[in-house]
């Protein structure tokens, strides 16, 4: 999934590191301007900038419990806010956009 940056949020790799560290207590690795992760309930984690855009890739791991899914999620939320500087609501209005603009 690619998401846009809110002006002022600059699509720099270090930066989005930082964020990835600061909400995933995990060992992150970088390979060929990826940062590569597994944690919780997300099996693997590929984030890269592409363009001006986050480019995040997600595998669900299966088996995990409620509350594991649930402290992923909200961890996985926000990073993409902090990283990105929407709010899911907002992402959410961006992609109904993005749609409706396939669509015509």
């Amino acid at each position: 999934m690619d998401y846009s940056f809110k002006r002022g949020f600059k699509p720099d790799l270090e930066r989005i590191l930082a964020v990835l560290q600061e909400e995933f207590p995990t060992d992150i690795k970088q390979e060929d301007g990826k940062l590569l992760l597994s944690y919780g309930a997300l099996k693997s984690v590929c984030v890269s900038i592409t363009g001006k855009k986050l480019t995040v890739t997600t595998e669900s791991a299966t088996g995990a419990s409620d509350a594991e899914v649930m402290d992923t999620n909200k961890r996985y939320r926000n990073f993409l806010e902090k990283a990105t500087g929407y709010t899911a609501k907002q992402r959410l209005q961006m992609a109904k956009k993005e749609v409706s603009k396939g669509e015509d």
